[in-house]
């Protein structure tokens, strides 16, 4: 899994459980897009979105690992038809890192219908087909590997007989499309954007808290199928900080699983080296571009790309596989908005 069920807290409700982040080039602008309320958790009694948390895309512009711009989605209630009312905010500047700021509201709107501003900025939000795809026993073999420190285990494994675990499986989405003169304006020259999402829910005290925040794919898999107060705290933690509190433990995983498979000279000098490219836990995307997740370059991530054969093959320094790829996927994503698989 990307995120699925990534923490405690998480599993708490999975209308706030973030599985998957995706930043690519749509039709008319940049496309972040977001999963949650997956079916995978079984059935859900009230399904959809939280009505007393908010979703946020954050964007940083200028490579500091802090959000310059936040696009921020509340949700009301489930009418009778299981509809809800969603706001679409901008935070922009010194206020897009507080979650108590206003901002400025852009759409209003339902889920379950194409909004437009006449920008053309555009946003959908609704139920979906599940586009990611996962192989369990490589999942868990994965997980267990770089919380022992040791070779990935898959014997008596048959990659013929693979499988994705969320094969007509169902998720709940947010789709936003920003056209390049809407976003540009508070980009870097180069074009260069970090993004990523969370998931807060309002606490008693008036305040907020982050219940998850999804940035790199395949990073609580990695690190935290197995050690779960580690994905609390990386779903509670920002991003300009990652390296700091989080860079000694991935740089231990890391370098004990390369140490393993004897596939570095120096583990530690390895383990360094992925560390900094895994964290801060943001996703990189240069503005106009096509997505493309691969193993030179990470530049934003499509609803195809091959995140799990990717992340798994640079932690552990030796090529992984899951046997499966796009082609396992049974609702298929489109080329036109909203772009993620359609129920229909």
């Amino acid at each position: 899994m990307s995120h699925h069920l990534d923490s405690p807290i998480a599993r708490q409700d999975i209308r706030l459980d973030i599985t998957d982040l995706y930043v690519f080039r749509g039709e008319v602008g940049t496309v972040f897009a977001i999963n949650l309320c997956h079916s995978i958790a079984g059935p859900v009694p009230v399904p959809g979105y939280h009505p007393e948390g908010m979703y946020e895309f954050k964007i940083d512009t200028d490579g500091d690992a802090v959000e310059d711009t936040t696009f921020r989605l509340k949700f009301d209630e489930r009418d009778g038809a299981g509809r809800q009312r969603l706001t679409l905010f901008r935070i922009d500047g010194a206020d897009a890192t507080d979650p108590a700021a206003p901002g400025i509201s852009l759409l209003e709107g339902a889920t379950e219908e194409v909004l437009s501003t006449p920008a053309g900025l555009r946003l959908w939000a609704g139920k979906a087909g599940d586009p990611f795809w996962i192989e369990p026993d490589v999942l868990h073999a994965v997980g267990h590997a770089f919380e022992d420190g040791t070779v990935i285990d898959l014997a008596g494994w048959n990659a013929k007989q693979a499988r994705n675990l969320f094969a007509d499986h169902t998720v709940y989405s947010i789709v936003l499309e920003v056209p390049d003169d809407l976003l540009l304006p508070a980009a870097s020259p180069r074009r260069k954007i970090g993004v990523w999402a969370v998931a807060t829910l309002a606490t008693d005290a008036g305040g907020w808290r982050s219940i998850n925040r999804v940035g790199l794919p395949m990073i609580h898999p990695l690190f935290t199928q197995f050690n779960e107060d580690l994905g609390n705290r990386l779903n509670a933690g920002k991003p300009s900080e990652d390296f700091s509190i989080y860079g000694t433990a991935i740089i231990a995983a890391v370098a004990k699983v390369a140490a393993a498979y004897g596939t570095a000279d120096d583990a530690q000098a390895y383990a360094n080296v992925v560390a900094h490219r895994f964290l801060p836990n943001i996703l990189p995307y240069e503005v106009g571009t096509q997505a493309a997740f691969g193993f030179a370059e990470w530049n934003g991530r499509s609803l195809t790309d091959n995140a799990p054969d990717v992340m798994f093959t640079i932690a552990a320094n030796t090529p992984v596989s899951l046997g499966i790829g796009k082609e396992s996927v049974t609702r298929k994503p489109s080329k036109t908005f909203p772009y993620m698989p359609s129920l229909g």
